[in-house]
């Protein structure tokens, strides 16, 4: 097997000028309209007319709205509407505590919506909110998360349907008989979505015709889930209800579902029918309305013989979720099968708090979880006298140990190998052996994971448009990952043709349904679909089809796919340099070496990666939601206190990946990329500093504080 993702040199032509399309670096087809400002998102979509909402949010963490008064705010020109819990409309479903907005006076956590200002400008809509008066009646409250908090819970499932709890063999038998035993604790904190672009959306509401309508413009990754979600808790059939969401300023997880910002506009729309209703959120609002990764406390015990191999593996984790609505980090699944045991464990508790809901953030689960298990194989790797590359090789499981199916493809032990020499990981010296000056200087390696998703539902339009020219029509989202360019590749493709002969349309309910972009499956989910629509129009059409033919198909079920065990692997390397009177950290150079099957388009794949591995060091180095617990509060909640990477802390990234095809996920034979990159950097750069310094920092982040203490 080869590698590949070197990047062509600049100026080398790459474009859509002749096939084969896949595998090729083409150069992003919504890039001109995007740098020229000319791409709408969902607040700038055209609206006729428009009225603005601001926001009123809870100033306690729990309790009950008392009383509200509205009057100076209903009596300033331009006030179109105060809406409270004391005259909103009435949901049909409230069974979702998240989109339960304004059906009662209680309040859950701080921030949460009691209230909105709609108004014919956001400014006057801003001031009206300033003058509305609510009172409340304040209960005592919990936002702080412990592992001995009495009330903890095993929920029914974690994320992806996964089971809470796994215990196979005598894993404490296993623990008490092992000459190495490596029993610690790690945390992550709670960390927040910044997407460039805030959570936005329009709905206006048509009672015009024989039955409502609604039409909703939102920054979304999933246009259909939202239509459907909308449909039920406002009592619409879903055919009522449009989405649509063109182009969106990056999502991770955190706009794969609506939120109760958007069951709101909806409700405002409803009570002004016939106008549109605009809504951007602050970027201080998105800390309290958009979700966030939930902290965790992890406990990993690994044991191991006298040759490093792993004899018993426990992962334990504790977290936190809402009260009003349940939200399972799948932490410790990772360490079901990422490495050979004889007898592990694995679980999760919850404790329900007085917080916002957590939800989905990039690698949900294998983020903060490849944290807690690549820290403790480091652990195991000193105490056991092995390089730490060696020991994750020896470790290596000939077939997923959780399942017992084989591999589609597990190449991680190549990952290792071919990264440490692209690395140079034989110059690693013992820990705090090298000095440049007043840095510190260590290396530092973990393992990258990710499952290989499907979601299956998928559907794609192929129509005939005559001279030559085809339409492909899917539901899909992209979210910045490069969806227009790639799908259009794929469509090409399977139709025989130059990529400027398909014309692809997506990010529209009134088009066939689509799954989520999420979980790293998009390409997968949609791509196939795309697939097996272009081959059943060739198969119905024939090579010289009539102006207008058309064919629509899901994705066909892959007869494999429930055969095997599908992930992708990735192997990290990080150097960073210490300064040793400061503690102040500096990442000069990372690489990573990745096995995600085929590879569609090269150019936006590396963007990928490189993207993951940036967000993989900020996790590591600066990311920290800081709460108040006295009120609840989430202070840094704006960019200037809630630190991320900035352009001076990333330097040099070398990221390539195995040239292979995973035949046995789908007919792409691909596999997500999108999360892959972020799972294992923290790790990556905690070993590095224990290298460069002896100091252990078991929870993130690795701030300077922790090391000259």
């Amino acid at each position: 097997m080869t590698l590949t993702g070197t990047p062509p040199a600049v100026g080398t032509a790459v474009g859509p000028a002749v096939g084969p399309a896949v595998g090729r670096g083409v150069r992003r087809l919504d890039g001109r309209v995007k740098v020229r400002g000319m791409a709408r998102y969902a607040f700038e979509q055209l609206a006729e007319s428009p009225a603005y909402l601001h926001l009123l949010q809870s100033t306690v963490a729990r309790g009950r709205v008392s009383d509200v008064d509205a009057s100076e705010a209903e009596a300033l020109e331009g006030v179109l509407l105060v809406l409270t819990h004391l005259n909103s409309p009435k949901l049909a479903d409230t069974s979702d505590g998240e989109y339960t907005v304004l059906q009662s006076p209680g309040v859950a956590f701080r921030g949460q919506i009691v209230g909105c200002v709609v108004a014919t400008s956001p400014e006057v809509a801003r001031h009206g909110a300033e003058l509305v008066r609510i009172r409340y009646d304040e209960h005592p409250h919990d936002t702080r998360l412990r592992e001995d908090d009495p009330d903890l819970y095993a929920p029914d499932e974690v994320n992806a349907s996964f089971p809470t709890d796994t215990d196979e063999g005598p894993v404490e038998e296993a623990l008490r008989s092992s000459a190495v035993v490596v029993d610690q604790r790690y945390s992550t904190p709670m960390e927040h979505n910044n997407p460039m672009e805030p959570h936005s959306c329009i709905a206006t509401w048509d009672e015009s015709q024989e039955r409502p309508t609604l039409t909703v413009y939102d920054s979304t990754q999933g246009a259909h889930g939202v239509a459907s979600t909308l449909a039920k808790v406002l009592g619409l059939a879903q055919q009522d209800v449009r989405v649509i969401s063109p182009y969106v300023g990056g999502g991770f997880g955190s706009k794969g579902l609506p939120h109760a910002h958007n069951v709101l506009v909806a409700l405002a729309a409803r009570t002004l029918p016939g106008r549109p209703v605009k809504l951007a959120l602050t970027r201080q609002q998105m800390f309290f309305l958009a979700g966030y990764r939930t902290p965790t406390l992890q406990r990993v015990r690994i044991g191991a013989d006298a040759d490093g191999r792993i004899t018993g593996l426990v992962h334990e984790a504790v977290e936190q979720t809402s009260r009003i609505k349940e939200f399972a980090e799948q932490t410790t699944v990772v360490s079901r099968n990422m490495y050979a045991a004889r007898a592990r464990r694995t679980s999760h508790r919850l404790a329900a708090l007085d917080v916002p809901v957590p939800s989905w953030m990039r690698a949900p689960g294998e983020a903060p979880g490849m944290y807690g298990l690549e820290h403790a194989m480091d652990e195991l790797a000193e105490a056991c006298g092995l390089d730490p590359v060696e020991l994750r090789i020896r470790n290596d499981p000939p077939a997923d140990p959780e399942t017992g199916k084989p591999w589609s493809g597990r190449h991680l032990v190549e990952c290792l190998r071919v990264g440490a020499e692209r690395f140079g990981w034989s110059r690693r010296g013992p820990t705090g052996s090298r000095r440049d000056g007043d840095w510190l200087v260590g290396f530092g390696v973990a393992s990258s994971t990710y499952p290989g998703n499907v979601m299956p539902g998928s559907v794609a339009r192929v129509r005939y448009g005559g001279r030559g020219h085809y339409a492909v029509h899917i539901g899909a989202a992209d979210i910045g990952t490069g969806s227009w360019t790639a799908l259009n590749q794929v469509a090409a493709d399977a139709l025989g043709l130059a990529m400027n002969r398909v014309h692809l349309e997506i990010g529209d309910t009134a088009l066939p349904m689509a799954t989520v972009e999420g979980g790293s499956s998009g390409m997968a989910s949609h791509g196939s679909a795309i697939l097996e629509a272009c081959r059943r129009f060739r198969e119905e059409h024939g090579e010289s089809p009539e102006p207008g033919a058309t064919t629509e198909s899901a994705a066909a079920e892959h007869p494999e796919a429930k055969e095997y065990a599908t992930h992708s692997y990735g192997a990290q390397f990080v150097e960073v340099r210490v300064d040793a009177d400061t503690g102040e950290v500096r990442v000069p150079r990372m690489v990573g070496v990745f096995s995600c099957g085929r590879i569609v388009n090269p150019r936006t794949a590396r963007s990928q990666f490189r993207g993951g591995m940036v967000w993989g060091l900020s996790m590591a180095l600066f990311e920290h939601s800081i709460v108040d617990h006295r009120f609840g509060h989430v202070m840094n909640h704006d960019l200037a206190d809630y630190h991320v990477p900035t352009n001076a802390d990333v330097v040099d990234i070398d990221v390539s990946w195995l040239d292979e095809t995973d035949l046995h996920l789908n007919p792409l034979g691909v596999r997500g990329i999108g999360e892959i990159g972020i799972t294992g950097t923290a790790a990556a750069v905690a070993s590095a500093v224990h290298n460069a310094t002896g100091i252990r920092v078991r929870d993130l982040p690795i701030t300077p504080d922790t090391l000259v203490r």
